[in-house]
């Protein structure tokens, strides 16, 4: 399954070009009920970076962990490359690596929950239509339970 992080960077930054969630200002990512990583007033945690990091529960422990104020500076996903790259690896190897043996379709429902279970059909099969283009270059086995 060495392909399934390459086919999530593609869809979320549609091939690298967006560093920053498509209107996700407009967008509230802020888990109002989080007090161990509470949103900061005027902060948006909207994705960022190649994974598309969001909401405060997430940029709060990123932070944390390499080093960076993940709740007030929330934008150095975007403005540091290698904070960027970080920050995509903690949230696979915390969030996703665990489900991995589960096929990709679990790891949609991991990254994406919203999409998951017919949130957004359209999505998803993009998801995957990455993941099967990159299995296809690369001779690797799709395997089992490709979608949600």
């Amino acid at each position: 399954m060495p392909m399934i992080p390459l086919s999530y960077a593609p869809k979320e930054t549609l091939y690298f070009c967006y560093i920053e969630e498509i209107d996700g200002a407009s967008k509230d990512y802020c888990q109002e009920e989080n007090t161990q990583y509470p949103c900061v007033p005027g902060k948006g945690y909207y994705g960022r970076g190649p994974i598309q990091l969001s909401w405060n529960h997430n940029n709060g422990p990123v932070g944390q962990s390499i080093g960076f104020d993940g709740l007030n500076n929330h934008k150095t996903v975007s403005n540091d490359a290698v904070v960027s790259f970080k920050t995509t690896f903690w949230f696979w190897i915390n969030n996703v690596h665990s489900v991995i043996g589960q096929g990709f379709g679990a790891t949609i429902r991991v990254i994406n929950g919203g999409e998951y279970g017919g949130g957004n059909t359209l999505a998803v099969n993009a998801r995957i239509g990455f993941y099967r283009d990159y299995c296809s270059q690369f001779s690797v086995s799709l395997g089992d339970n490709l979608s949600c």
